[in-house]
């Protein structure tokens, strides 16, 4: 076994690596960039080695850099976690050619599954079942249309290197091809560096399985049974599990055995995992092979009571399987859910800064994997993601109860996260039952809405402002906490009022105490309620009017109100520095960035005319692509930044004036 393993990566599988490492008595080596300097991975590390500054490319990319860092060390094996350099066949050889041993596969098996085209033919070859399209050479955009046309619509454009969901977009007919190629490309450049394509039909109402497969030095493969990772928005996994209620044990052996013949094809070593889609008559068809460990491992390791990196470990060291095919056996059910920096209100902007509060459940069946503690800052250069939540139960319902109370006990502020849609989707039927495919997640939720809910908007907006009152306004952008400088309850003949965001309006809300039993007058837009604060176990009960209507909580500034989120976002007042970018965000005349960002895209001039929704410019931060969208016809009076510069967070990137009656008529008639 290794004495001393580097480990080029960073956050949550950092640590994760980390864990096992020292179970097994091998000291760990971390890398950081300037902006890891003491995260969590540095310090649960026995020595950490700079470099590079943030950008990924100079840190966490810097093959020269991090080889130096091994050297440096001692260290005898380079384990590459997941991302970054993880299937980057070159890396590999270049740590081989420096006597330092790759942990995963041969570079040649890396190179064969890593170009997604290649992959497809090798696979058919081998008898594996492809999705029909296109993958050839010819790239030009002449040849892509054709192809387009005769496969048909829908289909799906995906990046022909790398993953992960980037460089893949979903088009619903020709009209719209043009300009999601274009957008594929620019996404798969900038984080892959190669803009090559392929083509594939869509297959509907599909769900994602993907099936974990090892092989050692002697010839021996098996797989560990599958995984169910439909639960995804933007084709990035959000939901994983273990094993799917989709597949019975005749499915199980079929789908597993393709996938050790698609690795046995390219003579593999170490983990990966096949993907495949399932369609709703039973029949699979390959996607995509990862070589490497994935970032849902965790709910095969806690069906299976094997450790992947581990196992990972002991073959790179030249050791066999220790099990054979009729050993693996699958005990109980596990659930991965990823918590992310996003706000799923908001399109699934990702956020950056402190975290001023990081609680994360524990309890029997439950696991943490993460990269950060209370206090961390999450950078704007890397992956959004904060943690993994796992549970595992005796089967799928205790799983799935599991998941919710360890949901509802996660508690994050700082940063906008994706807990409420987490909450919503583990709270929703079609999950409970099974049921979820790969369109799941977009009919069920709304990016501006969130999920259906059971309550009207005044009685939302007056929910809010009543759990407000017991649990304190969040602190956003500085400011102060008006409730809780007042107090619980304030008798006083002049009301108190609220300001919420709903649906991109204001709303003020008129709170008046009536007594110091938390009994309070709220009224907003003609609708008043009286209304009786309890808080029995944490959860707000608001009695309307003498009567239980609802249990209520607020969290990440979001309210949940009988297990439903609502896209209430309270209003305080901002803090002086950051007073103009507030100022500018709430004017529908400038667009600003959503955050830090590159911009690659700018679309309009001075001068220009712009409908409502059309898409000005494009930023591109924390690894993803988000367009910059117009609220309102206008025309465009100034552009402050053009394609290729960095601008801040906030930053004024495009003002429009309203339109003259004639120009609105000239432009009708166009």
């Amino acid at each position: 076994m290794f004495r001393k393993i580097l480990i080029a990566n960073r956050g949550e599988i950092a640590v994760r690596i980390a864990r096992t490492c020292r179970a097994l008595g091998i000291r760990v080596v971390a890398i950081y960039s300037d902006a890891d300097r003491t995260a969590l991975h540095v310090r649960v590390a026995d020595e950490a080695y700079r470099v590079g500054p943030p950008p990924a490319l100079e840190s966490y990319l810097n093959i020269d850099a991090i080889i130096a860092a091994a050297r440096a060390s001692g260290a005898d094996a380079i384990h590459p976690g997941y991302g970054f350099l993880s299937e980057n066949a070159a890396f590999a050889e270049r740590v081989a050619a420096a006597g330092i041993t790759f942990i995963g596969p041969p570079p040649a098996a890396i190179r064969a599954m890593g170009d997604k085209a290649a992959a497809k033919r090798l696979m058919a070859a081998a008898g594996v079942p492809v999705v029909p399209g296109y993958d050839g050479e010819d790239q030009s955009d002449e040849r892509l249309r054709a192809e387009a046309a005769r496969i048909g619509f829908p289909l799906l454009i995906k990046a022909t290197a790398g993953g992960g969901g980037r460089g893949m977009r979903e088009v619903a007919q020709p009209d719209e091809f043009d300009e999601a190629l274009a957008s594929a490309r620019r996404e798969a450049r900038a984080a892959f560096g190669d803009d090559h394509v392929l083509l594939e039909r869509l297959i509907g109402d599909a769900r994602h399985i993907e099936v974990q497969v090892f092989a050692d030095p002697f010839d021996g493969a098996i797989y560990l049974g599958e995984r169910d990772c439909s639960t995804q928005r933007r084709h990035q996994k959000v939901i994983e599990e273990a094993p799917s209620p989709a597949v019975d044990a005749d499915l199980r052996r079929r789908i597993g055995e393709a996938a050790v013949r698609a690795a046995r094809s390219v003579g593999y070593r170490n983990a990966g995992t096949v993907e495949f889609l399932l369609a709703a008559d039973g029949s699979f068809y390959f996607m995509e092979m990862n070589t490497r460990l994935q970032v849902e491992h965790p709910v095969t390791e806690m069906v299976t009571g094997l450790d992947l990196v581990r196992l990972q470990l002991e073959i790179a060291s030249g050791k066999p399987l220790p099990l054979r095919q009729e050993e693996v056996e699958l005990r109980g059910h596990a659930i991965e859910a990823r918590l992310y920096a996003e706000d799923p209100f908001r399109d699934y902007l990702p956020g950056s800064g402190r975290l001023t509060r990081f609680h994360m459940p524990a309890g029997e069946g439950v696991r943490v994997d993460t990269g950060y503690d209370e206090g961390a800052t999450v950078s704007p250069y890397y992956d959004a993601m904060l943690a993994k939540i796992i549970v595992a139960g005796t089967d799928r319902a205790e799983a799935v109860q599991r998941l919710r109370a360890a949901l509802s006990a996660a508690d994050v502020e700082g940063v906008p996260t994706n807990l409420p849609l987490l909450r919503a989707v583990a709270n929703s039927a079609v999950f409970a039952a099974g049921e979820v495919t790969t369109a799941f997640l977009e009919r069920f939720w709304t990016p501006g809405t969130g999920a259906a809910g059971a309550l009207p908007p005044e009685e939302a907006v007056l929910a809010a402002a009543a759990t407000l009152i017991t649990s304190g306004l969040p602190v956003q952008d500085g400011a102060p906490d008006p409730w809780v400088t007042l107090g619980a309850w304030r008798v006083s003949a002049a009301p108190r009022r609220l300001t919420f965001a709903l649906d991109g309006h204001r709303c003020d809300v008129e709170a008046r105490p009536l007594s110091a039993r938390g009994e309070w007058t709220l009224c907003w837009n003609g609708s008043e309620r009286t209304v009786r604060i309890e808080r029995p176990s944490g959860m707000d009960v608001l009695v309307w009017n003498g009567t239980e209507v609802i249990g209520a909580s607020w969290r990440d500034g979001t309210l949940i109100a009988r297990g439903t989120p609502y896209a209430l976002r309270p209003l305080p007042l901002p803090s002086p520095e950051n007073a103009a970018a507030a100022s500018a965000a709430g004017d529908e005349s400038k667009l600003v960035a959503p955050m830090p960002g590159l911009l690659v895209k700018v679309d309009v001039r001075e001068g220009d005319l712009v409908r409502a929704n059309q898409t000005v410019a494009v930023l591109e931060a924390m690894k993803m692509e988000h367009a910059i969208q117009t609220n309102r016809d206008g025309r465009v009076r100034k552009v402050h930044h053009h394609a290729g510069e960095r601008v801040a967070g906030g930053a004024v990137l495009v003002e429009l004036e309203p339109l003259t009656r004639a120009a609105q008529a000239d432009d009708g008639r166009r």
